[in-house]
């Protein structure tokens, strides 16, 4: 932090005049009082002297110079980023006519008139170098809450991500998944919905970058109903029955009821909620309105289920599950294909399509290991064995 100067002995303090008489009258009236006083007698060598490595604290400057009066001195000074907060005091003859609109304009801090008081210089240096030091102090306590505002934010960001994260990894070793997926999950939603963003449909959903922003971060709690499934149904290795399916369709009223809780005992709506209630909810209803959990259609599903519905299929297509062997890229990409129109909104599977590649791409950035696939097989088995 800026420490305030209290007297003037702290500051440097740089005279500007062409009169060589008023220059060493100001200079030694000042030198007793300041930590050092510099002298111009032209505008090039003050410029020198305030775009210097040591700038003054302060300026006292005449209006009247020889090839740039101080009007458009200060004017240079003060459109300059390095040199505008200097204080600059206008010397002015007692005679003399100003233009006070323009000269209060260009923003010197005060003007003072000559022959000089002794009194009154010492009093308007003291004042406009204690008012610098304050603004400056004010200006560091403005950054530096700026920045601790901006730290607190980015813990806030992290400690919501790694929450929604740990909810989510909670989902997927339910499910006897890994976190691979919900990496996986994550990044194809970002690429397709950055693809999106320029497809007029859903150009005003997806302008605002803070959007794709929750359903990157939302994305890992798709599934997160399924923590309310009994493992009997969920790790089920052959094909359900219709009761059974039941009750996994079950799983996204269930993951809705766990975001509504949560914001009914916060008692606000947060966005970013709000997002995951949606991704939640309809991300298994289809184009054609056969889906679930309410059969909804067309548009009327939410543009952010939409998108979240072809990676979730994607992903379980190419990925080895314990009742079923992945199946290669090409035949995903197929399948996806042939669903547009009835279960994929058209327009998301033709993005999809041309970016199928870097699915590719993340599948393999992110793939399981045969390892994990041993542990889920091993988890199967212990929770058959207690729950048969």
């Amino acid at each position: 932090m800026v420490k305030a100067h209290s007297f003037i002995s702290d500051a440097t303090i740089l005279v500007i005049d062409n009169d060589f008489d008023n220059l060493t009258l100001m200079c030694g009236l000042l030198k007793d009082h300041c930590k050092e006083v510099e002298a111009a007698t032209d505008v090039e060598q003050a410029l020198k002297i305030v775009q210097s490595d040591a700038p003054p604290d302060i300026i006292l400057l005449d209006v009247t110079m020889p090839k740039a009066d101080g009007y458009e001195v200060c004017k240079q000074l003060k459109a300059n980023p390095n040199t505008s907060d200097i204080p600059i005091i206008f010397l002015i003859d007692r005679d003399e006519l100003i233009d006070q609109n323009y000269g209060f304009e260009i923003n010197p801090v005060d003007y003072i008139t000559k022959p000089i008081s002794d009194a009154i210089v010492l009093a308007r240096v003291k004042t406009h170098l204690e008012a610098k030091s304050i603004k400056a102090v004010l200006r560091d306590q403005k950054i530096f809450i700026e920045n601790q505002v901006h730290e607190r934010t980015a813990e806030l960001v992290a400690t919501q991500y790694a929450s929604i994260y740990a909810m989510g990894y909670l989902a997927a070793a339910r499910e006897n998944v890994t976190g691979n997926h919900l990496f996986r999950n994550q990044n194809y939603v970002k690429i397709l919905a950055e693809k999106l963003r320029f497809n007029p449909r859903f150009s005003s959903f997806l302008s605002g970058d803070d959007i794709i922003e929750f359903m990157y971060m939302t994305s890992p709690l798709h599934d997160i109903g399924n923590v309310g499934i009994p493992d009997r149904i969920l790790l089920k290795p052959g094909r359900l029955t219709p009761d059974e399916f039941e009750i996994i369709k079950a799983h996204t009223q269930l993951g809705r009821n766990v975001i509504t809780q949560a914001e009914r005992d916060l008692g606000i709506e947060v966005p970013i909620l709000k997002f995951a209630s949606n991704i939640i909810y309809s991300h298994h209803e289809k184009w054609d309105g056969s889906g679930y959990p309410e059969g909804l259609a067309g548009d009327a599903i939410p543009i952010a289920a939409r998108i979240m519905a072809i990676p979730d299929v994607y992903d379980a297509l190419i990925s080895r599950r314990v009742y079923k062997a992945p199946v290669p890229h090409e035949q995903a990409v197929k399948i996806i294909l042939q669903g547009k129109g009835t279960h994929f909104d058209p327009d998301i599977v033709d993005s999809f399509y041309e970016i199928h590649e870097e699915f590719r791409c993340i599948a393999q950035n992110f793939a399981d290991n045969v390892l994990d696939f041993e542990k889920k097989i091993d988890y199967l088995e212990q929770a058959i064995a207690i729950n048969p």
